[in-house]
């Protein structure tokens, strides 16, 4: 299921190997650039590098020239992990470069901007790059890692931390797990001076930047608590040569559901970054996710959601999705899921599973029927509905036209559409057109 539970997880980028977060934990989460991170951090008095961000070659060299450097390090404001070891699409290789003059800054701007990068964590279609960080170049003695999530195992948030930053902490997850240490907080109490400490013993730092490193630490956590986030991640963290500590890399999540409460926050968030069915998902009030195999999954609650990916799983197949349409879905709500999750040139089969409580089976009936006659669907779609107005639902799609396979069974309706997705993706294959008609 690693596949699966690499989209879902929450907490501190997939590292499930370390056993740091609970990877089953179904969340949608604002994910904001690189530069209002650093930003967030220096407003709330968090050491961070001199920085700006440009949309434009020539924004790159005014800023360079503004704070009279010679030398700058320009990163791409991609949401996305591995972006040092990435490439560009204009052929440039890695998404953070070090410049050594104006004139190599623009240059390198120029293969950036406008360019989509593509790294292990992008996908086949990459990520855009529409802006650059220009940041002040910096010459560290030591790099760390550091990171604070909400850890369930210790029913609050959880500190990581590691000697081992400046490299990709999933590597050193599975090398060398030993050099990763959790250290969990009181949420109740908040972070204390014996905390603070234990980072600093950890990260083996004395005198002044001990000093520096527990300030930091401390407002570091209280960062994370005042904006609701889920994931606050500085890699690396680091010791400069001249004493400094400071952090140079910053990526934070914050909680969806505390939207309410930090709307300039959410403001921030760029569409561009995101899959164009998680945006569709937003915009129609769906909880979507993406995934990897070929059967769609429409289903209302997280919970039998997952349970509906679990026993696809069990008799062989893969979800193309997690697709929860809630309690009160309308008709229109549950076509556009279908939309969304037939928009998926990987999907093969779609499964419907319904509990009608506050949700009424003849409104998710409709909804498909409609669905299915406006998006003219040529895949197997396998129904299994059960409470509210369920008989009513069954007459509608009993006096329908379309090919709806209705099956009362959870597990029966799992199987159907592992074997019904088996059989289309290998007719599929041979570009044979399949034509089902039931006997029903």
């Amino acid at each position: 299921m690693q596949t699966m539970n690499s989209r879902l997880i929450s907490g501190c980028r997939r590292i499930v190997s370390a056993n740091i977060c609970n990877p089953l934990v179904q969340s949608r989460n604002l994910n904001l650039h690189e530069h209002y991170s650093l930003g967030l951090l220096d407003q709330e008095g968090v050491p961070v590098p001199r920085g700006e961000v440009a949309s434009s070659p020539s924004q790159v060299r005014s800023i360079i020239e503004g704070y009279g450097l010679t030398d700058a390090v320009l990163k791409a404001q991609v949401l996305a992990g591995g972006r040092g070891k990435g490439h560009f699409s204009s052929g440039l290789k890695g998404g953070v470069q070090i410049c050594y003059s104006i004139d190599d800054a623009v240059k390198v701007s120029e293969g950036m901007l406008g360019h989509t990068l593509f790294t292990k964590q992008t996908g086949e279609q990459g990520r855009p790059c529409n802006d650059v960080m220009v940041c002040e170049r910096v010459y560290c003695r030591k790099e760390f890692y550091f990171a604070i999530v909400m850890d369930r195992t210790y029913n609050g948030p959880t500190m990581i931390v590691s000697t081992e930053g400046g490299m990709n902490i999933e590597d050193v997850a599975r090398d060398n797990p030993n050099a990763i240490v959790k250290i969990p907080v009181d949420i109740h109490k908040g972070i204390s001076d014996a905390d603070t400490d234990k980072v600093a013993d950890t990260l083996g730092l004395q005198g002044d930047q001990r000093v520096q490193l527990r300030g930091a630490v401390t407002k570091l956590y209280n960062l994370f608590v005042k904006y609701d986030s889920t994931l606050l991640e500085i890699n690396p963290l680091a010791e400069l040569t001249d004493g400094r500590v400071l952090c140079l890399d910053c990526k934070i999540n914050f909680d969806d559901n505390a939207e309410y409460r930090h709307q300039e926050l959410f403001q921030k968030r760029d569409w561009s970054q995101e899959d164009q069915r998680d945006v569709e998902a937003s915009n129609a009030g769906l909880n979507y996710i993406g995934l990897d195999g070929s059967i769609g999954c429409l289903v209302n609650g997280a919970g039998l959601a997952m349970a509906t990916m679990d026993i696809i799983k069990l008799h062989g197949g893969d979800p193309a999705n997690f697709l929860d349409v809630g309690g009160g879905a309308t008709a229109e709500q549950v076509t556009e899921a279908f939309k969304i999750i037939s928009s998926d040139p990987k999907v093969k089969a779609i499964l419907v599973n319904i509990f009608g409580g506050i949700m009424r089976c003849d409104v998710i009936a409709q909804g498909i029927l409609e669905a299915a006659t406006n998006l003219k669907l040529d895949i197997p779609l396998i129904v299994r509905l059960q409470g509210t107005n369920v008989e009513e639902a069954k007459a509608l799609m009993g006096m329908s036209n379309i090919k709806i396979l209705p099956i009362d069974s959870l597990d029966e309706a799992a199987s159907m559409a592992v074997k019904l997705s088996d059989i289309v993706g290998k007719a599929q294959a041979l570009n044979v057109k399949l034509d089902f008609s039931l006997d029903i």
